[in-house]
């Protein structure tokens, strides 16, 4: 596989300066590119969680310290770029953080670079083992046969839909909440069109696609692999384009907003939002970190469950999954990494607690609980975790990346109508050559 030096990954993976990485002057994050960085905690923790996931994450922390009697450090950072950044910053400088959060979608990348310490010895004499873990995920963190992190949840890109309105278009099974199976994209198609029929609304669907490739590119990516491998191979190095099946994803996805109309060409987060919480449409495209925003609304009755098979044989679910990491230290003591492991065992014992943000638990004595099975709709969606497809591995890809930006704003362009198949297949296979030819900035 190719290999990436750490000078390269801080070009390439962070897309912002050194000047931007160390304006926090004066913080522990700050001090720590200059060596500084003071050691006020038994475990420093370095995590991206606002909002809902960031009060949850803090909740599990506070409780293993109250059961654990260790003391964290607990730092949030912007997400995206700047967070994978300010990491190998800390990390080449020799001052990380003891524990950090890493989409797997990332992992590769910081392993290649020689960032993360591989999860080993050291995680199985806390029980932490392959057999305890969601397939999919595990395969995620490993790299070349190593595995270099410790996945807490998956969280997939998934099919919302308003149960009442599903009732009415007589979708739903005899127990009156689940909808009737789906095998294929024939099927897919005809109950889009019956709850669009039945409720007399504009469109059957909504997705947010035009103000966020991101939703585009996962979306795409769901059907696309359904019928064929990655896109690029070699970390990113070479294009593996199917253009047969890239094609037939595309009009597929077309057929549904510029053929039959069935969702909006163009919904913005805030048309999103508006058309499902209001019952204007019945099903909704989304990642599953939407469940709270949409389960605090009064009235709607809401179920989740994965996408069933659409181009392909078997269903496919586009995923991430967040997970923790010890960054790289060879002056770390052997007692702060046995608190370290201590703590990232802690935070997967309390990952019902991550789950009520709509995640999936990667660990499987919480997955397989009787409390998180009696927890919805998030149990009813676990399948998805097993049939998880990630991004690719490349320099260039994972979360929050400028190649889903790229990617996705292909596809958009594609589902408004302003790009048909063949032509959306030759923009991505130019988009993605220039990726693949760039060498990472150094």
């Amino acid at each position: 596989m190719t290999q990436i030096s750490r000078r390269q990954f801080l070009a390439a993976g962070g897309s912002v300066s050194l000047a931007v990485a160390l304006s926090g002057c004066g913080s522990p994050i700050a001090t720590s590119f200059t060596g500084a960085q003071p050691k006020t905690a038994d475990v420093i923790f370095w995590h991206l969680f606002g909002g809902g996931d960031g009060e949850n994450m803090g909740t599990m922390v506070r409780d293993y310290q109250k059961s654990s009697g260790q003391s964290v450090e607990s730092t949030l950072l912007s997400w995206g770029n700047p967070f994978y950044t300010k990491l190998a910053l800390s990390t080449s400088s020799g001052r990380p953080p003891d524990v950090t959060v890493a989409h797997l979608s990332r992992v590769p990348l910081l392993a290649q670079a020689d960032l993360l310490t591989p999860v080993a010895d050291q995680f199985r004499a806390v029980g932490v083992t392959q057999d305890k873990f969601t397939p999919a995920a595990w395969d995620k963190a490993t790299v070349d046969g190593t595995t270099y992190a410790v996945p807490i949840d998956t969280h997939p890109f998934v099919l919302f839909y308003n149960t009442a309105l599903a009732a009415k278009a007589g979708l739903l099974d005899a127990t009156g909440e689940n909808l009737k199976p789906m095998k294929n994209s024939d099927d897919f198609v005809a109950a889009l069109q019956a709850m669009k029929d039945a409720n007399g609304s504009d469109f059957a669907a909504v997705a947010t696609i035009t103000a966020d490739p991101s939703t585009c590119w996962r979306f795409f990516l769901m059907i696309y692999s359904g019928l064929a491998g990655p896109i690029v191979s070699e970390l990113g190095t070479k294009v593996t384009i199917d253009r047969s099946a890239m094609e037939e994803t595309f009009a597929f996805m077309q057929n549904l907003t510029q053929g039959q109309k069935l969702m909006p060409a163009n919904a913005t987060a805030t048309t999103t939002t508006t058309l499902f919480s209001q019952g204007r449409v019945g099903f909704l495209f989304d990642g599953v970190w939407q469940i709270p925003t949409y389960r605090e609304i009064k009235g709607l009755e809401l179920n989740v469950v994965p996408f069933p098979a659409l181009l392909g044989p078997e269903p496919v679910a586009y995923a991430d999954s967040h997970a923790l990491v010890i960054p790289t230290s060879p002056g770390r003591s052997a007692t702060r990494s046995a608190d370290s492991v201590d703590f990232v065992k802690g935070l997967l014992d309390q990952s019902l607690i991550w789950a009520d943000g709509g995640h999936i638990p990667a660990w499987l004595p919480v997955q397989e609980s009787q409390e998180f099975l009696e927890l919805k709709p998030q149990s009813n969606y676990t399948e998805a975790a097993f049939n998880a497809v990630y991004d690719p591995p490349g320099w260039y890809t994972g979360a929050g990346s400028d190649f889903q930006t790229a990617m996705g704003s292909v596809i958009a362009s594609v589902l408004t109508g302003g790009t048909d198949p063949k032509a959306g297949v030759d923009a991505m296979t130019t988009s993605l050559k220039t990726f693949s030819t760039a060498r990472p900035p150094v």
